[in-house]
């Protein structure tokens, strides 16, 4: 059995229940996280719950073009009145250039593609938090008024740290 079969057995004994039919798609403390996909971060190590906040993952916690477009449709159809970006250490993103981690990939699979464009690659975790919450604040769709905040995550301590601008 592989592990999307035993996830759809899961699922099997899951719907049975389905505690979770009578949710809405609005988050309930109106909060939308940006953050990893790395498997270290999740809505436990923030305190919050199902329903709690709209939660977008992706490689780095990078405001790509669909994290963007997630941003603004829970901002402006669901209702979200505060977003979060966070980033971490030690992660992947962190380990290769851009060309060195399109090599590495092109080697493993014999070719070459031209998608994506850019994996988003960064050495500094606070840096790299600063350029996303920049691209977010510089938006015309995101709103002055919405609090846009960043944070580091520690994946040792288990401790979030607020990344300020530079000179506030």
């Amino acid at each position: 059995m592989t592990v999307i079969d035993e996830v759809v057995a899961a699922n099997q004994v899951y719907a049975r229940t389905h505690e979770l039919r009578k949710l809405t798609p609005r988050p309930e403390r109106k909060l939308a996280v940006l953050t990893c996909m790395d498997t270290r971060l999740s809505i436990r190590t923030l305190g919050l719950q199902t329903a709690d906040a709209h939660v977008i993952r992706n490689a780095g916690g990078i405001v790509t073009e669909d994290a963007l477009r997630s941003l603004i449709v829970s901002h402006h159809l669901l209702g979200t009145e505060e977003i979060m970006v966070i980033n971490h250490n030690d992660c992947g993103l962190m380990q290769a250039s851009e060309d060195e981690l399109r090599a590495r990939i092109q080697s493993r699979t014999g070719t070459s593609a031209d998608s994506p464009e850019l994996f988003h690659v960064f050495q500094n975790v606070e840096e790299n938090v600063r350029l996303q919450l920049q691209k977010l604040r510089a938006h015309p769709w995101i709103p002055k008024q919405i609090a846009v905040r960043g944070f580091a995550y520690d994946v040792t301590s288990g401790l979030l740290s607020e990344v300020k601008q530079k000179g506030l």
